[in-house]
């Protein structure tokens, strides 16, 4: 004889709806977006505050603010680091000395831009002359109104800047390279 199979038991309604519990429910969902806002405001807020202490000129806009007059400098030219310095050489026995140097904020102007100098009349016509026949630009400390001191400069060449030779780093623009 053959055994028949029991019955199969009715199945109730809330047996068949019966489900795993989602880990991503939209509590959870809103919850990590949350915190992944939060944690990319957090992450610009301390990457973009500026170290305005003096004994630590790590950034651009510390030297920018620190031009002798900022915005001259920007629209016309360049903010820079000037560094003074002398340098001492004997010949017998032969020794080169070097004194410390001292470091201000100071701007160059592009060379279109020389005539800011002229109008105030802080270089004159034989200054302007000499410094374009042997290619420089000027650079100047202090502030325009405060009888600056401007020298004519030159610029060196880019390719020997070995921080420009890095791997990996990126070059200046050429439209920005001359002054």
């Amino acid at each position: 004889m053959r055994r028949q199979p029991p019955p199969a038991k009715p199945q109730s309604p809330n047996f068949a709806a019966k489900s795993k519990p989602s880990f991503f429910n939209s509590l959870t969902i809103a919850i990590l977006a949350g915190v992944f806002i939060l944690g990319i405001g957090l992450g610009v807020i301390f990457s973009s505050t500026t170290n305005l202490n003096p004994e630590n000129v790590a950034s651009i806009q510390f030297i920018d603010q620190s031009a002798p007059d900022p915005q001259v400098c920007i629209n016309y030219g360049a903010s820079a680091t000037v560094m003074d310095t002398r340098v001492f050489v004997t010949y017998e026995p032969f020794t080169v000395y070097v004194s410390q140097p001292s470091m201000r904020p100071g701007c160059v102007l592009r060379k279109s831009n020389w005539s800011i100098l002229e109008q105030r009349k802080l270089v004159n016509s034989d200054q302007v002359r000499d410094c374009k026949q042997r290619l420089n630009t000027f650079g100047y400390t202090g502030k325009l109104e405060n009888s600056p001191k401007i020298d004519c400069v030159y610029q060196s060449d880019s390719g020997k800047n070995a921080f420009l030779n890095v791997p990996g780093a990126s070059s200046t623009a050429p439209e920005t390279d001359n002054f």
